[in-house]
């Protein structure tokens, strides 16, 4: 039996028009300290963002979404964040905001494959 390793998740959500609270799920941030990882998987929903009307810049939005992937493989071109140990990444991307792109509260969870976790929760809750 393979180890379970202990890992943090939350979804990244896009708020198009942030003051009805609606949103759309457009990722999933996995964070392992036992295990060193922090994985990020996103996905832009034009036709469901477009139904919303909003007045925030489609392009804007995928920049800031690919910002979430640049800070989680800790390139360069994220900025000072990228630079943060992995755990402090995890925690700035998941700290309460009031912006069009925020984290559900991160959950508890246990897996002996992280890959394959991310993509069965990407699947469940993003697409």
């Amino acid at each position: 039996m393979q180890d379970r390793i202990l890992y943090e998740y939350a979804v990244i959500r896009i708020f198009p028009k942030i003051e009805r609270e609606e949103f759309i799920n457009a990722g999933i941030l996995i964070y392992s300290k036992p295990a060193k990882m922090l994985l990020v998987k996103t996905h832009f929903n034009r036709q469901k963002f477009d139904s919303y009307h909003s007045k925030l810049d489609p392009d804007e939005v995928k920049l800031n979404l690919k910002s979430f992937e640049l800070i989680a493989a800790g390139d360069s071109e994220g900025g000072p964040i990228a630079k943060m140990e992995i755990g402090e990444r995890f925690r700035w991307m998941t700290a309460v905001r009031s912006s069009c792109i925020q984290t559900s509260r991160p959950h508890p969870g246990f897996s002996t494959d992280l890959e394959k976790t991310i993509e069965r929760l990407f699947e469940e809750l993003v697409l």
